[in-house]
């Protein structure tokens, strides 16, 4: 038996290399899976990528109330419900120090990554109730965990959703529904090569060469490595595991 068989997940950034990495791991095993994003031509091409008859999409904007609501309609409608909630959407914003940051941008970073998540909280809790329980898993960083110059918004919203978690695990024990983040050190995907050009533009190389040395092992994440842990917290190999901090971070700060 697999380990996510008769499960149903929806996961919000599922177009991005870490969606489309923890897609591609839960209908491994055994899940129907709901993917999430703005665009639209780049879930179609993840789904036919993932090739597979228990995967379908849905464009939609987290940081709408009415979106979060038609994402796990649609998960409803096609698979007859949702146990996995895996609110992994969200965006970096653009390097700059606190005094010229524009508050466009602040205020972009939060709606997307902490709003987005809430608002999705909101539209699963009922679902996974239904179902008799389930697991949530809210996408953090090593930037929730420690400061970091220059991109504050982003490190702000990554803290904020720590603390959403925490709340929900402790609000939502009693209905059999876990609530854990996931904190992933840089990893090899678009978000980190936009982060490295925006510290130091044309370095690029420098600023991840200086990134590595400061990960005992030595390297980025893959995506699939994320994956892997989101993949054991939605199991019933964590069934015990609730308001917890996933740190996957190659002993970034161990």
């Amino acid at each position: 038996m697999k380990r996510l068989d008769s499960k149903v997940a929806v996961i919000t950034g599922g177009a991005g290399d870490i969606g489309k990495a923890a897609g591609r791991r839960f209908l491994a095993e055994g899940a129907s899976v709901m993917l999430v994003d703005l665009d639209a031509v780049a879930l179609a091409a993840v789904c036919k990528e993932l090739d597979s008859d228990k995967v379908r999409y849905l464009a939609a904007d987290v940081t709408l109330a009415a979106d979060n609501r038609a994402m796990i309609a649609e998960a409803t409608r096609c698979f007859g419900g949702v146990d996995i909630f895996l609110a992994n959407a969200g965006i970096e914003g653009t390097v700059a120090p606190i005094a010229t940051c524009d508050e466009a941008v602040f205020d972009q970073v939060i709606n997307v990554n902490v709003k987005g998540p809430f608002l999705g909280l909101k539209a699963a809790i009922p679902a996974l109730i239904a179902r008799g329980g389930g697991s949530i898993v809210i996408s953090s960083s090593v930037a929730g965990m420690r400061g970091s110059a220059n991109v504050a918004p982003y490190s702000t919203s990554k803290h904020a959703v720590i603390g959403l978690m925490k709340s929900a695990a402790k609000e939502l024990a009693a209905h059999n529904i876990r609530v854990n983040t996931v904190n992933p050190a840089p990893v090899e995907t678009r978000m980190m090569r936009s982060l490295e050009e925006g510290l130091a533009p044309g370095s690029a190389d420098q600023v991840k060469a200086a990134m590595v040395a400061n990960i005992p092992l030595g390297r980025y994440a893959t995506p699939d490595e994320i994956a892997n842990v989101m993949l054991f917290l939605v199991s019933d190999e964590a069934a015990f595991v609730t308001g917890s901090v996933y740190m996957v971070d190659g002993g970034m700060l161990a």
